[in-house]
């Protein structure tokens, strides 16, 4: 199927590429240099044309293992019935059957090139003497198992959610921009004027050129509607192009999955994006191709929100976001990546309401900050989730602007809550809101506020105040946010006291497992036999990496994020911040599966899940992820000194 002809088939034709490669691919970079050698000697390259299937799911016998040296290769799961369905991606570095050799035994997914693809490999004899004699690459191929594993429940629960994709769609999370990039890009000179600027694009039959220096250097972009513009305003078609070019110009690498690519147009309101290679342009992309590419696309909700120009035209857009969550999971994101897509979209219509009230009200007598809280700070959020939201007002020695600036912000405060309920976001109960005058405070105020919180903590209040500690920056000036953050974070730091505290808080919630690990579930009321979800384990966790980010004056409040920042500052093990990684994947995915289909029932989305409709693998990795709950409780208890029982 390969070819192992002259160059290609021979390392020891390209010897220094081969030990390059092995050099800078995990496992094998951290081996001393004489068993790299003995690897790269033994090892082959071969090469496999687009659409290849060269492994098959429990037939296959793997005799080597395949690392991708250039291109990309995709695994598929077949469930009882026979049926295919993608669960995993790998490009380039990515490695493809080291557990079927670690464990013995046939190939444990199917495997197909989705181009032409360059494989590295290392025949099985070589990889099961380098497993022997280093056991952290066999570690590194168990946890890889674990990925496989955890893959295949995630695709029990997309199966769980309904319907899937069309068969042959391009999948927006395992697609990546170089697959579905135009290219070469077209430049133009700067200097050039924008008549012949429309004419390059007319004559190309592209919707953008990119502008470049004399070196080559490209300085910016200039789209079809950047001369839509120019013509409006009158603009002499003689005018140099640079004028009108967008700058500086957004870029994305080849390799980057089409959902992080859709993600940065959204955050940076772009429409198109250059694609690079190795470091230089190769092509562009669209929002518009990955809207094709998809179907129903975020991007369509997203661009809408931004065109509206009344705020009662916004009330019905948050409840088109489960049908955006809908493709998602049919698409087989996880939840790390739907709930970032929540955010931008709760963020775009938080940013177009407060827009049109000050353009309504007018300006404020002061600049202001609107800051989110809990689950929005921390950029969390799943189906109907409570408003957590504060507002800092920059301070101001007049009293009759301090006074202007009380009644202004009162009103403007209570409007933005008011519209945000209209709009599909309920109150919160507990208040947190900038319409309290509680969290209307000005800069110092604010400091003021978290320095009491922090110096003199009260068990009962740091509990209700923790939320507050997972603050980001809304619309308005993000400074005032990011001076406060930096004021606090040292603080923290040197508070032991504080972060006990907040340590203790974490240990509340006890993981509902019994002694001999069966689930114990609610004995009565509403939500009886069932588990809440959030409460016992998905805020355990959100706890556990807050709590360590502050430790460390990690200013990150996103827990996958910390979780990562937290593993790399050697606090905690790397193992255990990757089994706390994906136990909380799989409680957000199991929540957001269970959320949508009671939308889709048209019932209130709650996060009490009976374990009963779960899978007996479902089951099993619930288990686990309590389990883990488990250990990184035993760990703050340890690291603070905590008594509890």
């Amino acid at each position: 199927m390969g070819i192992r002809d002259g160059k290609r088939g021979d390392p020891g034709a390209q010897p220094e590429m081969v030990l390059s490669f092995f050099r800078r691919t995990l496992p094998f970079s951290g081996l001393e240099s004489r068993s790299l050698e003995m690897l790269a000697s033994h090892a082959r390259i071969d090469f496999l044309p687009s659409g290849s299937r060269f492994l098959i799911q429990g037939e296959s016998e793997v005799e080597a293992l395949y690392l991708v040296q250039k291109g990309g290769v995709r695994l598929y799961a077949k469930d009882e019935t026979g049926r295919e369905t993608l669960v995993d991606f790998r490009g380039e570095g990515g490695a493809v059957g080291g557990m079927a050799l670690v464990q013995g035994g046939r190939a444990r997914l199917s495997a197909e090139t989705v181009e032409d693809t360059f494989f590295i490999k290392v025949p099985k004899e070589t990889f099961l003497s380098i497993v022997e004699k280093h056991p952290q690459v066999a570690r590194f191929y168990a946890k890889a198992f674990a990925d496989e594993y955890t893959a295949l429940v995630f695709e029990e629960l997309k199966e769980r959610s309904g319907a899937l994709p069309e068969p042959g769609a391009l999948y927006l999370m395992g697609s990546r921009v170089g697959q579905i990039m135009h290219g070469p890009p077209v430049d133009i000179p700067m200097g050039a004027t924008i008549q012949q600027a429309a004419q390059l694009m007319e004559r190309n039959r592209v919707g953008s050129v990119l502008v470049a220096d004399p070196s080559g250097e490209h300085l910016g972009i200039v789209t079809d509607k950047d001369l839509r513009k120019t013509i409006a305003v009158g603009m002499p078609p003689e005018a140099p192009v640079e004028i009108i070019m967008s700058s500086p110009l957004g870029t994305v690498d080849e390799r980057v999955t089409c959902f992080d690519a859709l993600m940065t147009m959204m955050n940076r309101e772009l429409h198109h994006l250059a694609v690079t290679r190795d470091g230089r342009v190769a092509g562009m992309i669209t929002a518009h191709d990955i809207v094709v590419m998809q179907g129903k696309s975020p991007m369509a909700l997203f661009r809408e929100i931004m065109a509206q120009r009344e705020i009662e035209g916004l009330y019905d857009h948050s409840h088109r976001t489960p049908q955006v969550i809908r493709a998602l999971v049919e698409e087989g994101a996880k939840a790390g990546h739907i709930t970032s897509m929540i955010t931008v979209i709760n963020d775009c219509l938080l940013g177009q309401v407060i827009k049109l009230l000050l353009k309504s009200l007018g300006p404020p007598p002061v600049a202001f900050c609107w800051m989110m809280m809990g689950s929005e700070g921390r950029r969390e959020q799943t189906f109907k989730t409570d408003q957590d939201n504060a507002i800092i007002i920059r301070d101001v020695e007049d009293p009759v602007i301090a006074r202007a600036a009380g009644v202004y912000f009162e009103a403007f405060t209570t409007r933005v809550i008011e519209h945000l309920v209209k709009a599909g976001f309920p109150p919160c109960p507990g208040g947190i809101m900038a319409s309290n005058s509680k969290w209307r405070l000005t800069l110092s105020q604010w400091k003021e506020t978290f320095e009491r919180w922090i110096l003199k903590p009260e068990p009962e209040e740091v509990m209700h105040a923790a939320i507050f500690f997972d603050f980001r920056a809304g619309p308005g000036q993000s400074a005032f946010a990011e001076e406060l953050k930096r004021h606090l974070l040292p603080l923290i730091q040197r508070q032991e006291v504080f972060q006990r505290y907040l340590a203790a808080n974490c240990l509340q919630a006890r993981p509902p497992l019994s002694f001999f690990r069966g689930f114990i579930v609610e004995k009565n009321g509403e939500h009886k036999n069932k588990l809440d979800l959030k409460e016992r384990g998905i805020a355990p966790i959100a706890d556990f990496a807050r709590v360590l980010a502050l430790r460390l004056g990690i200013a990150e409040t996103n827990t996958l994020a910390r979780l990562e920042a937290v593993g790399e500052d050697g606090v905690v093990s790397r193992d255990l911040v990757s089994e706390v990684g994906e136990a909380y994947e799989f409680l957000m995915q199991l929540r957001l599966v269970h959320q949508l289909a009671q939308w889709e029932r048209g019932e209130e989305p709650h996060n009490h899940v009976a374990p009963d409709i779960l899978s007996e693998l479902e089951k099993r990795t619930l288990k686990e992820a309590f389990h883990v709950i488990g250990r990184i409780q035993s760990f703050l208890k340890d690291l603070y000194k905590l008594n509890i029982a």
